[in-house]
């Protein structure tokens, strides 16, 4: 049943984001305090609950495929989102936001996203902690990179940020799940779903909060969110083919590169761009997004060829 549950993460997110549009004075008391920054930190948590010391030692025995992933992460998505940014002409606070969502490692939906497809999800799991802990550097240097022409960009507070609520609970969760693991056992049935409902929980407060600003540049938005992970997961997917590795593994790669950490770049944004209020709008606009358009992808994907072989 909750597994069941976790598997309508796009229907949860969607209705999350029309509660916020249509009842935003439910949520907006919300978006004050650290409230948020404890959810996303909790969300990681559970993320590192699900992981071990052996899924580590397994990026020694496949170190092309994690590097490509990688490589494709850290390239593709910042130079996408600027690229979409600047050909859209979004104003300085839209662009800030849709490249730090760009700059930001693989979300933990991709995991689940790469289940629905048939993908490699043991590949998912260690590429997401792979950009997940490159992310202390990469981000904020890249942020910095692309962004810092236009407006100050705090690269230290944004290394503490993301060591705070990606790096530390990320490592609780894999010492718990080594120290406790009897608890771990008990919690992770719920754990799935629970980060689900916070990464949409997260998006609702944010929507909630610039309802004003969607509704004005909405189309604007999704247009961008929409070019940004729907290249995402095309370049993706082609990059890892032209290296020669199975549609298994293209598949992964793909999800991995075209969904990102929305929920982080929320956080990042509203801690690191206080005077641009409107930067964490499109976190959220791309969270929704980038969930549709993988588990769409997902679904075609498992209906055409449900379990490919391993390569």
């Amino acid at each position: 049943m909750l597994q069941k549950l976790t598997l309508l993460f796009p229907l949860w997110m969607v209705s999350a984001g029309a509660v916020a549009l249509c009842w935003p004075e439910w949520l907006i008391a919300l978006n004050q305090g650290p409230l948020l920054v404890l959810i996303l930190a909790f969300i990681m948590l559970c993320m590192g609950l699900t992981l071990t010391f052996d899924d580590f030692r397994r990026i020694a025995r496949m170190p092309r495929m994690v590097a490509a992933g990688f490589a494709a992460q850290y390239t593709i998505m910042p130079l996408m989102a600027w690229a979409v940014a600047h050909t859209l002409a979004l104003p300085p606070y839209f662009t800030v936001g849709l490249i730090l969502v760009g700059c930001c490692p693989g979300g933990t939906a991709s995991n689940l996203v790469s289940y629905i497809a048939g993908a490699d999800v043991a590949l998912s799991v260690v590429m997401t902690v792979c950009s997940t802990l490159a992310a202390v550097f990469f981000t904020p240097l890249l942020t910095q990179l692309l962004v810092g022409a236009m407006v100050p960009v705090d690269t230290w507070l944004l290394f503490k940020q993301t060591l705070q609520v990606v790096i530390v609970p990320v490592i609780l969760g894999v010492l718990l799940n080594r120290w406790a693991p009897r608890l771990v056992t008990r919690v992770m049935p719920f754990a799935p779903l629970l980060s689900v409902l916070g990464v949409c929980f997260i998006c609702a407060v944010v929507i909630a909060a610039n309802v004003e600003a969607i509704l004005n540049h909405g189309f604007r938005l999704m247009l961008a969110a929409a070019l940004l992970h729907g290249s995402g997961f095309l370049i993706g997917y082609n990059f890892a083919r032209v290296l020669g590795f199975h549609r298994q593994s293209a598949r992964t790669i793909s999800i991995e590169v075209g969904m990102q950490n929305s929920g982080l770049a929320i956080v990042l944004a509203r801690q690191a761009f206080p005077l641009l209020p409107l930067a964490p709008v499109v976190g959220a606009v791309s969270a929704v997004m980038h969930s549709l358009l993988g588990s769409l992808l997902a679904v075609l994907w498992r209906r055409r060829s449900p379990w490919p072989k391993m390569h």
